[in-house]
């Protein structure tokens, strides 16, 4: 499986403070729930704090292959025409909607706090039946709580699209917060607060607050 363009993009500008490597992590990750469940798809993570989302999903040929798989004969079945670029392009598009069959939904636990959800996505009905704890332990996801076939739509697949935005927004408001906290003397916390309420007063969004300070601080 491959990022989506989005996800490699907020991939190449995301850090982890203990300086790991997440996008070798997801990649890692998705060549695991491959291994527990080959017809897999799709892999998104998401994190609570941070607000992100970062999805993985199986390239054309990959998606191709799984249906050739699929057909009566297995794998023994292959024609030119099955494999055909106009066919793997085709898969390519279904495999984010129309081709996910069966999806899993895991939570991510860390000392008894949810920090994240895995959600996987797979071309084939009841592809997790009965996978649910292995691919948990797996995947350093809990089996507790895990749903089954709620996300047939792959909508976590458009939680990601919107991580450049939010990685993008979140740096104008660590500027803005920065100006202020510099401009009154005063801690980082004490002037998010303050961002904050003028974004309330304002109706507006945090972000669209922190424009206007960074516009106001440019001046």
């Amino acid at each position: 499986m491959r990022p989506i363009p989005e996800t490699d993009e907020a991939l190449d500008e995301y850090l982890e403070e203990d300086g790991s490597d997440l996008r070798a992590h997801l990649s890692a990750m998705a060549a695991t729930a491959v291994g527990v469940v080959p017809s897999c798809v799709g892999l998104s993570l998401g994190l609570v704090t941070e607000g992100l989302t970062f999805t993985f999903v199986a390239s054309a040929e990959e998606v191709a292959l799984i249906d050739v798989a699929c057909l009566p004969g297995g794998s023994d079945v292959v024609s030119s025409d099955l494999l055909d670029e106009g066919r793997w392009s085709a898969f390519a598009r279904a495999s984010a909607v129309e081709g996910v069959q069966s999806s899993l939904s895991l939570p991510v636990m860390n000392g008894g706090v949810m920090v994240g959800g895995l959600s996987l996505y797979a071309a084939q009905p009841s592809a997790f039946a009965d996978k649910e704890e292995a691919l948990a332990q797996a995947l350093g996801a809990s089996a507790e709580g895990a749903v089954t076939d709620a996300d047939l739509g792959f909508s976590t697949r458009l939680l990601a699209q919107r991580a450049p935005t939010a990685l993008a927004e979140a740096r104008t408001v660590d500027l803005a917060v920065g100006m202020m906290a510099a401009k009154h003397g005063v801690d980082v916390a004490t002037a998010l607060a303050r961002l904050e309420d003028a974004a309330r007063q304002s109706d507006v969004r945090l972000p669209q607050a922190a424009e206007v300070v960074n516009r106001l601080c440019a001046w």
